[in-house]
């Protein structure tokens, strides 16, 4: 290899983004109906935390959902491309992840639930998307090509691990890396402790409401979603936005602030041919947060720490 080619990481995989929009569009339908089901029984934690799903060693997962007096599971497997569904008296359900409508998909999920003795009561068609077609009613988005949501899955391993990491840096409130089904975006937000102004709402086929309970404080959130660049992009923002958070000095060199998006993005290719992908998006992660921190007037000493404080506390155990 020449100096001058890219190195590619084989664990970050390459997927464009123009060669999945169908399948990407209509899993994004897909996971707002398993979110949904999700949301309409987790009771309400702060800024919507508890609808997301999250990054599994098969694919995405709702967690456990209480239901009544047992609770219940939903994966999306895109290693054997089932959706599964497990309920805690032990009884389960499946069924195969292919081409199909949103309202087949909507029809199967339904049904798998009643027989289990499950029966959510959801908003049947999307959110902050336009238009948001019914769920019963979309036949438009009908496609699954299985290797793409395996290579996308891929992807969110790698971003859930690194933005995993670069939390841990962080002693303040903090969310868990999650994928949020809305924007079908993965994310992590720390906040600063201070209340927010209200946000102004707008989102498509969104309660205002909604946004507010989300936007409440002040905060710098970053994540991954399938758009943003050839093969999708992390991105990065504050809300309220610091003065001098667009104009900061952030690395990598690939890193830029879009007027467009009101964030900072870094081009998923770009970390995936990275020297060393790992370093390069935590680069962009700590330098983003600390746009948003040090314009912003954080309290950084009381929210910061060490992540190595454990291997330090033990070395310096073994020498007393």
């Amino acid at each position: 290899m020449s100096a001058q080619q890219p190195r590619t990481s084989t664990a970050w995989p390459a997927l464009r983004v123009d060669d999945w929009t169908e399948t990407r569009d209509t899993l994004h339908m897909w996971t707002q109906i398993v979110g949904k089901i999700r949301l309409a029984h987790a009771p309400l934690f702060n800024h919507w935390w508890q609808v997301t799903l999250y990054v599994s060693p098969r694919g995405l997962t709702t967690a456990a959902i209480p239901y009544q007096d047992r609770n219940f599971d939903i994966e999306f497997d895109f290693c054997d491309h089932r959706l599964r569904i497990r309920s805690s008296d032990g009884d389960t359900r499946d069924f195969e992840l292919k081409p199909m409508t949103v309202a087949d998909f909507h029809a199967q999920i339904m049904a798998a639930l009643s027989e289990l003795g499950i029966n959510p009561q959801i908003q049947a068609r999307p959110n902050e998307v336009d238009p948001a077609i019914p769920f019963a009613e979309d036949t438009q988005h009908a496609s699954y090509d299985p290797d793409a949501a395996n290579l996308f899955w891929r992807q969110l391993i790698q971003a859930d691990r690194v933005i995993g990491q670069f939390r841990s840096h962080f002693i303040g409130k903090v969310s868990p890396v999650h994928f949020f089904w809305g924007a079908m975006d993965l994310a992590c937000t720390r906040f600063s402790g201070r209340e927010a102004p209200t946000h102004p709402g707008g989102t498509p086929n969104c309660a205002d409401w909604v946004m507010e309970e989300g936007y409440s404080h002040e905060l710098s959130s970053c994540g991954f979603w399938p758009g943003g660049g050839e093969e999708g992009a992390f991105y990065a923002y504050a809300y309220p936005e610091p003065d001098g958070f667009a104009d900061s000095a952030v690395r990598p060199d690939e890193a830029f602030y879009s007027t467009e998006n009101g964030q900072f993005l870094l081009p998923y290719e770009a970390v995936r041919t990275a020297a060393d992908p790992d370093q390069t998006l935590l680069e962009f992660l700590h330098t983003t947060y600390e746009a948003a921190a040090a314009n912003g007037h954080w309290d950084r000493t009381a929210l910061e720490v060490d992540p190595r404080r454990r291997a330090r506390h033990q070395q310096e155990g073994s020498n007393r």
